[in-house]
């Protein structure tokens, strides 16, 4: 699927049919590896993922800090159909150099856990440690209102 989006209000319709078709995996964390240059609109997307969950905190990238963890709390959903997460897990890898960086931030735990979902930014940064069936989508800044979104993951 690939969607050009000329406003937040398009990108955040393309977050809900997003939320709308993910399922948590049977064993393991739910990775989605966002893919694009910087202004490519990746956080916006977390950011509208996130106030589709019912998320009420001011979503920042985790840059610095490399990650970020948001619990979902049920009655703060603002629609019914969502899936069966616990947590939003945000991550930022732009500074890492290699998927073991992530090991001191408890990745492999992370990765463990079916209720977790984890939108990583700049997924090719630790490529080495993620999920072979993980969830890409792929952003392009086309001009300053202008995002190309493509995924595969509902095809």
């Amino acid at each position: 699927m690939r969607i050009i989006s000329k406003s937040l209000a398009e990108t955040e319709k393309f977050a809900q049919d997003f939320l709308n078709k993910i399922k948590p995996k049977e064993n393991d964390a739910t990775v989605v590896g966002l893919h694009g240059d910087l202004g490519s609109g990746k956080t916006a997307f977390v950011k509208l993922i996130a106030k589709n969950l019912g998320i009420t905190e001011n979503i920042t990238s985790p840059t610095f800090v490399i990650m970020k963890n948001y619990p979902l709390i049920l009655q703060n959903f603002p629609t019914s159909k969502l899936p069966n997460f616990k947590t939003l897990t945000h991550i930022d890898a732009y500074r890492l150099d290699r998927g073991s960086d992530l090991a001191k931030l408890g990745f492999a735990d992370l990765l463990n856990n079916q209720e977790n979902l984890i939108l990583l930014e700049w997924p090719e940064k630790v490529a080495d440690v993620l999920p072979k069936d993980y969830v890409r989508i792929d952003f392009k800044f086309i001009d300053e209102n202008t995002r190309e979104i493509s995924t595969d993951f509902w095809l």
